[in-house]
């Protein structure tokens, strides 16, 4: 079976961006440290999960349509003006360019949205890895969909099972419990009172969303009940947020996504770009 391994590129630069130990320059004078963590860590990801079709996205400078329905949407994010990753991006391009791994930023949708839409179209003729940190993407998890959340020696790759032991619920009923609790990274409000063990007793004994929201009065705590009632409408918008149904147009077709690895190194690669 053919294996696309699918990168958050937004999530990933971030990731190394800021958790790179020192600020490292390259032969231009410039920062690059961004880069190098990028670089070397999408190559260790690659050998991990020995995938031939490899896409990296990220995403692009747009007005977010999620904040159409809350506009409080991810708000919280900081400008990044004195510290900007997105200034490492033409040099990690660069990189992709040079190792022939097909990249793009979306323009009308976010990057959940393209890796949801190949879930979505491929996921029943290939084995998809989604490489990110973002738990959203727990919800897209399946027989053939597992998410990787890179970290090195300690990189976890996250299945059915992996969702069913941490949190108690099934990966479809993930979007309906981030609603439930909400999620502080999006400046997503949750429900009062609603902790990670009770959106997951909530969701096992109601089996979706809409089965809980429609019959939000047979919650048998008082209390429970009560905040649930409250906030149904916040609810709802919360799982529009969420909720990653993948009706989207895509950038590439699986098969432009092919890829081969040619054992390139992290050094080679920056220094053959003319950047270390």
């Amino acid at each position: 079976m053919k294996k696309l391994l699918l990168v958050d590129g937004s999530n990933l630069l971030f990731q190394m961006y800021f958790g790179m130990p020192a600020r490292i320059v390259g032969s231009r004078g410039e920062a690059i440290h961004g880069t190098l963590g990028f670089v070397g860590a999408l190559l260790k990801m690659i050998r991990m999960v020995q995938p031939d079709h490899v896409a990296v996205l990220f995403d692009g400078e747009h007005e977010n349509p999620r904040t159409a329905l809350d506009a409080s949407y991810k708000a919280n994010r900081p400008a990044y003006e004195d510290d900007d990753p997105f200034s490492q991006l033409p040099d990690i391009y660069r990189a992709l360019d040079h190792l022939n791994i097909c990249h793009a930023e979306t323009t009308d949708c976010e990057t959940d949205d393209w890796i949801a839409g190949y879930v979505r179209q491929y996921g029943g003729e290939c084995e998809i890895v989604i490489a990110s940190m973002d738990s959203d993407f727990f919800q897209l998890i399946g027989p053939t969909v597992r998410v990787l959340r890179y970290r090195g020696k300690g990189s976890v790759v996250c299945d059915e099972a992996y969702i069913r032991e941490k949190l108690g619920i099934e990966p479809q009923q993930y979007a309906g419990f981030k609603s439930l609790t909400g999620d502080q990274s999006d400046n997503i409000p949750g429900v009062p009172g609603v902790g990670v063990k009770t959106a997951a007793l909530l969701m096992r004994e109601f089996g979706t969303l809409d089965d809980l929201l429609a019959h939000s009065d047979r919650i048998a705590k008082p209390s429970v009940r009560g905040s649930v009632t409250e906030h149904l409408e916040r609810i709802a918008c919360n799982y529009r947020l969420i909720a990653l149904e993948g009706a989207v147009e895509l950038p590439f077709s699986l098969s432009g996504l092919r890829w081969e690895d040619h054992g390139a190194t992290t050094v080679q690669v920056l220094r053959e770009i003319g950047i270390y």
